[in-house]
């Protein structure tokens, strides 16, 4: 998987949370459908259209872990104060921040349209960055979506990721029995 230069906690990112806004809670799997769609699941679509007012999932790549990560057309209204926040959290730090670098990081995202139902078609690029085959499991992160490939997401050996597999097994197993 590609990686960007180390830039600093997007995690960080957005004011959405601060201001009172609903953060990306929840969680979805999807196998990839008709038409190579996938569907966001509801809760965190309804999310991107009412902080965003647009149906647009923004995707990038993680830059820790190996995965995406998707978020609203509203992020980009907080990247000057994003960059600003980490620069001086850095520069407080002792370390050397790269604006430029950290700035590619932040704009570097796809866009994929998806309809009420939440369908929508994963770039070619994000999907190859981020591993994706036919699955996509989604789990909110507060200020933004983590996008994964399951299989990757199961992988991981880090305690932090023992809810969210155990989430992905749960929505796994039901789409299996659902026949999905």
């Amino acid at each position: 998987m590609a990686q960007h230069p180390p830039v600093g906690e997007l995690a960080s990112w957005g004011t959405g949370l601060a201001q009172g806004l609903a953060g990306y809670g929840g969680q979805g799997f999807s196998l990839r459908g008709e038409k190579d769609r996938f569907v966001l699941p509801p809760k965190l679509r309804n999310t991107i259209a009412e902080r965003s007012g647009q149906r647009v999932l923004c995707i990038g790549v993680h830059e820790k872990w190996p995965c995406l990560t998707g978020f609203g057309k509203e992020r980009e209204e907080d990247f000057a104060r994003i960059l600003d926040r980490e620069e001086k959290r850095r520069t407080d730090l002792g370390q050397e921040f790269d604006r430029a670098a950290y700035m590619l990081n932040l704009w570097d995202f796809e866009e994929a349209p998806f309809d009420a139902s939440g369908r929508f078609v994963l770039p070619a690029v994000s999907g190859q960055l981020g591993g994706i085959g036919n699955a996509l499991y989604f789990q909110g992160a507060g200020d933004y979506i983590t996008i994964w490939n399951p299989e990757t997401l199961l992988a991981q050996t880090d305690p932090v990721f023992a809810g969210p597999q155990a989430r992905c097994r749960a929505e796994m197993a039901n789409a299996k029995g659902k026949g999905k």
